[in-house]
C-alpha cells in the first residue's frame, strides 16, 4: 500500500519503490495478455464467410467483428466490458494521481513554481484527454453506431497523432523552443 510521506512536492522517489514499479509493470503485462487471450479466443470461434479484407488500417477487433457472418453479440459485450474496466481503472488512477498532484502544487510557495507545475500538468492532461477520448469513442459505444470510415480516422489519433504530439507538447514547455516558434511566426507575418 502506498503511504503518503511528507516531502518536497511531486517527490515520486518517496512513493515509487522498485517493488511497486515492478508490480505495476507486471500487472499491466498480465492484464494486456489476458485481454488479448479472451478477445482472440472469442474471435477464433466466429465463422467468416464473406470478404477477408479488413476495412481498417490495422487488424482491430471491431472491424474484424464486422466481417463475421454470425452473431457477434457476446464478443461485443465482452469487448465493451473489458474496455470499460480498462478505461475506467486507468482513468481513475490518473484522476486520483492528479488530485494528489494538484494539492502538492498548491503547497508550492512561489507563484512561478506553481505556474510551471500547472503548465507541465496541463500539457500532459491534454494529451491524456485526447488519447482516452478517442479510445472511449472506439470501444465504449454500441456496435450499431460503428462506422468503419470514421473509426479509421479516430484510430489514427491514438496510434499516430498522440505519439507525435507528446514530443511536440513537451518541447513547447522549453523556453528555447518557444522563442524559436515565436521568431518563425514573426518571419512568416513579416512576409505576408
Amino acid at each position: 500500500m502506498l503511504s503518503l510521506q511528507k516531502g518536497p512536492p511531486l517527490s515520486l522517489g518517496c512513493l515509487m519503490t522498485r517493488r511497486l514499479c515492478v508490480g505495476l509493470v507486471v500487472g499491466c503485462y498480465i492484464g494486456g495478455v489476458l485481454n488479448s487471450i479472451i478477445q482472440m479466443t472469442l474471435i477464433i470461434r466466429l465463422p467468416f464467410c464473406s470478404s477477408n479484407v479488413i476495412n481498417h488500417f490495422f487488424c482491430d477487433v471491431p472491424p474484424l467483428l464486422a466481417l463475421s457472418c454470425a452473431s457477434t453479440y457476446i464478443n461485443e459485450m465482452i469487448l465493451f466490458s473489458l474496455a470499460g474496466v480498462i478505461e475506467l481503472s486507468t482513468i481513475s488512477a490518473i484522476l486520483v494521481s492528479y488530485v494528489f498532484i494538484f494539492f502538492a502544487i498548491l503547497s508550492v510557495r512561489s507563484a512561478e513554481g506553481r505556474q510551471k507545475a500547472f503548465s507541465t500538468c496541463m500539457s500532459h492532461l491534454i494529451v491524456v484527454t485526447i488519447l482516452y477520448g478517442t479510445t472511449i469513442f472506439m470501444y465504449l459505444r454500441p456496435s450499431s453506431s460503428y462506422s468503419l470510415n470514421n473509426d479509421k480516422v479516430v484510430s489514427v489519433f491514438y496510434t499516430v497523432v498522440i505519439p507525435m504530439l507528446n514530443p511536440l507538447i513537451y518541447s513547447l514547455r522549453n523556453k528555447e523552443m518557444k522563442d524559436a516558434l515565436r521568431r518563425t511566426a514573426e518571419r512568416i507575418t513579416v512576409r505576408l
